[in-house]
């Protein structure tokens, strides 16, 4: 799937190319394909700290490549409760399973009407096309 660049159904999507998945109240956020693809090799990956509280499109995260440093930011309010650490040793599994064992963090008490402002999978689809004309 990911190989494809296929766009998960089930997700949401940034406009600045974050997804997040609901697993009840906890979101888990990561890049997208498209996002992973554009930047290259993902050498390093810079993780939120447990805890911290953030708002919808607050700087959560930053993700290294041979390209250039971009910085994550959060699809839905919550608190850090996990960070992905495998990513620690393997930043490349963004680049080889950006919605599966390359998600970034996830967060708890996360802010379910945050979802509303997010993209669906077609338009999120839409917006890459656009982009790419």
């Amino acid at each position: 799937m990911t190989d494809s660049g296929e766009i998960p159904a089930q997700l949401r999507y940034t406009k600045d190319h974050e997804w997040v998945r609901m697993e009840g109240d906890t979101a888990v956020v990561g890049i997208t394909h498209h996002a992973q693809d554009a930047m290259g090799d993902i050498t390093y990956v810079e993780m939120p700290e447990i805890g911290r509280e953030v708002a919808q499109g607050d700087e959560l995260a930053a993700v290294e490549s041979a390209k250039a440093a971009s910085d994550i930011y959060a699809p839905v309010g919550g608190a850090v409760a996990e960070v992905n650490k495998a990513l620690d040793d393997a930043p490349e599994k963004i680049n080889q399973d950006p919605y599966g064992e390359g998600w970034i963090c996830k967060l708890s008490g996360a802010a379910t009407a945050d979802l509303d402002r997010l993209l669906d999978a077609a338009q999120y689809e839409a917006l890459c096309r656009e982009g790419s004309d």
